[in-house]
């Protein structure tokens, strides 16, 4: 439910709607007392989407902003859905790589914009 209002960075639609995310590509597994492993497997429109790590940063932001408990959180392009996915899936699962990116104002503020709840 956290994820399912995100919005495209370029369309109108949310990541649900054009099927970037499904209830099936979210998995939780227990990992400790309280503590959860959370695994996101995403699918680009395109096999060539130039805002494949956007969006993964935007599943990342909601996240951790949003999940109630402790949690470790690994976000990843479904396999074999995109051109350069080993390469993307190591951007948005490097801490210091997210931080850069989210110190980057213009990055931000399109973050924001995807994240934010619809009034």
């Amino acid at each position: 439910d956290i994820i399912r209002t995100i919005r495209d960075p370029e369309k109108p639609n949310t990541l649900e709607e054009l099927e970037v995310v499904t209830e099936s590509c979210v998995e939780v597994q227990e990992i400790g007392e309280d503590e959860y492993l959370v695994v996101i497997r995403f699918t680009p429109t395109v096999p060539h989407c130039s805002l494949a790590t956007l969006i993964g940063l935007c599943l990342r932001i909601k996240l951790q902003r949003c999940l109630p408990f402790r949690h470790k959180l690994e976000i990843y392009i479904s396999e074999g859905t995109h051109s350069t996915e080993e390469d993307i899936n190591k951007q948005i699962n490097d801490k210091e790589r997210v931080a850069a990116a989210m110190e980057n104002p213009n990055l931000r503020e399109i973050v924001e914009q995807c994240v934010t709840e619809p009034e």
